[in-house]
């Protein structure tokens, strides 16, 4: 295939708004052995592994552990050659998703130093993956931290969790997600620390600022605090939505020292580089918002539409429009589901096609690609048969909730 018919970098807006980016096109198995490589080559002798999810709150729990443990900084240079032409990530367990992250983006370069706390960026469907990273390749007697990521059942961790507990000292697991209650023990009967913080008052790097034995300093109580406005969709700090979008574009290696040294407050090179990005991030959010629909299910008013778009933004602007739950459909396959204080069941509705999070935001991504014409429909249709799945999901929920309202009463 050749090279420009999958690199959306220079597409018109219309188009590039329907398909994903490049990353989505290259082979699982590359994908794998490249990112084997960067993780041996992390790990080669780190004494700390940190399995975190690639958002401004799974790095700021980085940043807090390197941080802890006296870790070297390595503070990246603007570099003023690069045009930043690289397509957009499609990530879209940004803030609470516990769906997977879509291999949109080409594969991120590994960190240039080893660090003594290696971080191994993951998401909650390869989480598992990341774990058998860690056990095959860190030294005996490694600390291993998980941390902003929630696997919807034990089975799908459990093999890869107990390798990594048998090459680490000690695995701790920090998050803020909704757990079940049967998945949480099975963890931590494992031998897992765990500590999961109210996903309607913490973020995961509150949990872990809290959680380690250190005292931290100002700024890193402010980064928790700043990245807490936008992980809850509180949206109090204009500064919460530089860190999101900045971790959403930038290298996690990148994210992860620039805030240890600079905290919340960004430097003038990272806000020019927000700024440029920004141009394209609001025509994507119009174009989706464009596309979007209402349905009236069981009384509650449902938005949904299709794009390669910021899904917060474009959640926002459903709701304004009426919306008592918004569904973003993306070229990927995922979606995210966002919710209100109208409705606050995403997580339900997200676990019955594939995904998982927070009462009010979740993510998923519906079972329902076979093969690429099934892909190739979903981008001609604008993600028909992924809407339709996800609105009766959404049908069945309310169905329950009418049922348990009937025999409260």
């Amino acid at each position: 295939m050749y090279d420009e018919l999958i690199d959306s970098g220079d597409l018109p807006l219309a188009r590039k708004s329907v398909l994903p980016g490049t990353g989505f096109f290259l082979p699982d198995s590359l994908e794998e052995d490249v990112e084997d490589e960067q993780v041996a080559a992390a790990l080669e002798g780190a004494e700390v592994a940190v399995v975190a999810d690639a958002d401004a709150d799974g790095l700021a729990c980085v940043a807090l552990i390197r941080e802890a443990y006296g870790d070297v900084q390595q503070i990246p240079e603007p570099d003023e050659d690069d045009e930043d032409t690289a397509d957009e990530p499609d990530r879209d367990a940004t803030d609470a998703d516990a769906a997977a992250l879509e291999p949109d983006a080409p594969i991120s370069e590994a960190e240039p130093t080893p660090h003594a706390v290696a971080l191994i960026p993951a998401s909650p469907h390869n989480v598992e993956d990341a774990l058998a990273r860690v056990a095959e390749y860190g030294d005996e007697g490694i600390d291993c931290y998980v941390c902003d990521l929630a696997p919807d059942r034990y089975e799908y961790v459990e093999d890869e969790l107990e390798a990594a507990l048998e090459t680490a000292a000690h695995v701790a697991w920090y998050d803020h997600h909704q757990w079940d209650d049967e998945v949480a023990d099975a963890v931590r009967e494992a031998g897992v620390d765990l500590v999961v913080g109210d996903s309607e008052e913490e973020c995961s790097a509150d949990v872990v600022y809290r959680s380690l034995e250190y005292e931290f300093s100002a700024m890193y109580d402010e980064l928790a605090a700043v990245t807490r406005d936008h992980d809850l969709w509180l949206r109090e700090d204009p500064r919460s939505d530089d860190l999101a979008d900045y971790a959403y574009w930038t290298d996690p290696a990148e994210y992860v020292e620039v805030v240890r040294e600079y905290g919340v407050d960004l430097p003038e090179w990272v806000q020019e580089f927000i700024r440029e990005r920004r141009v394209e991030k609001e025509a994507l959010i119009d174009q989706a918002v464009t596309r979007a629909e209402f349905r009236e299910i069981g009384g509650y008013t449902v938005g949904v539409t299709y794009g390669r778009c910021s899904q917060n933004e474009v959640a926002e602007a459903m709701r304004e429009e009426g919306a008592d739950a918004s569904v973003v459909v993306k070229p990927a396959g995922s979606a995210s589901i966002r919710g209100t204080d109208e409705f606050e069941r995403c997580h339900e509705v997200a676990g019955k096609v594939n995904g998982g999070g927070h009462p009010k935001a979740a993510g998923c991504k519906p079972d329902i690609y076979d093969d690429m014409l099934d892909y190739a429909n979903h981008w001609v249709t604008r993600g028909a048969v992924a809407k339709r799945t996800i609105l009766n999901a959404f049908e069945a929920v309310v169905d329950e909730e009418l049922e348990d309202d009937a025999t409260d009463a």
